[in-house]
């Protein structure tokens, strides 16, 4: 699995740096070489975040901790979610993963194999995109009362989600088409 580490506002350390590898290369038994695991170390208002996103044929499994200690501490919450998540969904992902992955049924960072509670789609609804700027989406989507909102952007023609964010504040999403 290739690591790349990243920073904003934080300077990783040697030490760090090699705690961060070390650990997250533990994971690697879930992925096949192609794998890529993202680390971005940030320091925002004296708070430390760590965010993991790991990269697989396709599929990303993605955790964050904060901590108002160090960066050290992170990486040990954050690495158990990013397990849950490849040990939840095995089942489902069994050709995305290593061959092999779950043959000894010992987790890396977890004490015992996550419950996946089973979801289906119990609704499905159908709209008409309509071009929309971003403060009109926004509008509408406060008047449904939703966390995101799907619209046309009138400025690029293309698909865009808006949604609310843990902090309160509202995140874009913009589709790329890619090739």
């Amino acid at each position: 699995m290739k690591i790349e580490l990243s920073s904003k506002n934080y300077d990783i350390g040697k030490r760090l740096k090699d705690i961060i590898e070390t650990k997250v290369q533990k994971l690697d038994r879930y992925f096949d070489s192609d794998a890529v695991a993202k680390v971005i170390c940030k320091l925002e208002n004296n708070i430390y975040k760590l965010e993991v996103t790991i990269l697989s044929k396709g599929l990303f499994y993605r955790a964050e901790a904060t901590s108002n200690e160090n960066m050290y501490e992170n990486i040990d919450m954050a690495l158990p979610k990013v397990e849950r998540q490849i040990v939840r969904n095995a089942d489902k992902l069994k050709t995305k993963l290593r061959a092999g992955a779950f043959k000894d049924k010992e987790l890396v960072y977890n004490t015992e194999m996550p419950v996946r509670k089973e979801v289906k789609v119990v609704k499905t609804k159908s709209f008409e995109l309509i071009p929309l700027t971003v403060d009109d989406a926004i509008l509408n989507m406060e008047e449904l009362g939703h966390d995101f909102y799907i619209f046309l952007s009138k400025e690029t023609g293309k698909i865009n989600v808006m949604y609310k964010r843990k902090d309160g504040n509202l995140g874009l999403i913009e589709v790329i088409n890619s090739k």
